[in-house]
């Protein structure tokens, strides 16, 4: 495996749920902690500390020691700066990635409902950084050119080492944590020709958060419950467990064709339960509409909330 030398302090090894936060503006990262949601930022300001900006820069600078440290000093003095819930603002939880992966058909039933061979590699597809979205974000749906719209909610892994020719052994050690998204979709766009993009790529189809946990805080990313409501209704209920290809499978095969850096995200596919599978007829489907609320949840990554207009 060729990868970047291990720093002392790795995000891994924080056991942490970080935001990126939008406060006053800007960019700031943020540490959910037993007395609420610290402004990391902030706090390393008042504490005269150095700190990373955001989730970029804590990601692709390496800076896991300094978020420590911060913490550290806070819980020990009077610097903390915690930001009220009423006045939290989720900004996607990472801004600039190189690379947004996707994988299609991962999961058997969903192969299956939609009709789809059970694929003998992993399917792989792209996103780009206009696609980004957060928590508690809306989707403005381009009813112009499609309006067969589509919910994947989908465990999103966030590299947090720069790699090369990862062993399915040493797969998860290249990981910084997990997080909970939504691979949007516009289905009659995806489906005008064999390749997906067209449908996978208008603004903000690709939220996620809002919280990136940490990889020591996960046991088995492979053994976590998956489910998306609409308007309150239960759509999709399943289990990381059920993927074709799991997440070691998935970051050795990508990692065998491209170099991966710190910050690149992968959405790792859907369960069973999308519109796209229904068997009823198309036009009677009760595709995402404008005033809809999607939310997102995985066991252990929280609720990832967005709406439709």
């Amino acid at each position: 495996m060729q990868t970047d030398n291990q720093h002392a302090t790795e995000v891994a090894d924080l056991g942490l749920r970080l935001a990126n936060l939008r406060v006053k503006g800007e960019l700031t990262l943020a540490v959910a902690t037993s007395q609420g949601v610290l402004d990391v930022c902030a706090t390393a300001a008042a504490l005269n500390l150095p700190a990373p900006r955001d989730m970029d820069d804590l990601l692709q600078n390496c800076r896991a020691a300094e978020v420590s440290a911060v913490l550290a000093a806070a819980a020990h003095g009077t610097g903390a700066r915690l930001i009220p819930p009423a006045a939290l603002s989720f900004a996607p939880l990472v801004t600039r990635p190189e690379k947004i992966i996707c994988v299609g058909f991962n999961y058997r039933d969903h192969a299956e409902e939609t009709q789809t061979p059970v694929p003998k590699a992993p399917p792989i597809f792209g996103k780009f950084n206009n696609t980004l979205n957060h928590h508690r974000g809306t989707i403005v749906l381009p009813t112009a050119v499609d309006s067969e719209f589509d919910y994947e909610t989908e465990l999103v892994i966030v590299f947090g080492r720069r790699c090369r020719g990862v062993s399915e052994a040493d797969a998860l050690d290249v990981v910084a944590g997990y997080a909970t998204g939504n691979d949007f979709s516009a289905r009659r766009l995806q489906n005008v020709t064999s390749q997906f993009m067209a449908g996978k790529t208008s603004d903000g189809f690709a939220p996620v958060g809002p919280w990136l946990v940490t990889r020591n805080n996960i046991a088995d990313p492979n053994a976590l419950r998956i489910q998306t409501r609409v308007n309150g209704e239960l759509r999709q209920d399943g289990t990381t467990r059920d993927m074709i290809f799991n997440c070691r499978q998935l970051i050795q095969y990508v990692s065998s064709f491209m170099t991966l850096q710190p910050g690149d995200i992968l959405f790792t596919g859907t369960p069973q339960g999308v519109i796209w599978g229904q068997k009823t007829p198309r036009a009677t489907r009760r595709w995402l509409k404008a005033g809809d609320q999607v939310v997102s949840s995985i066991e252990g990554l929280g609720e990832l909330q967005v709406s439709l207009c």
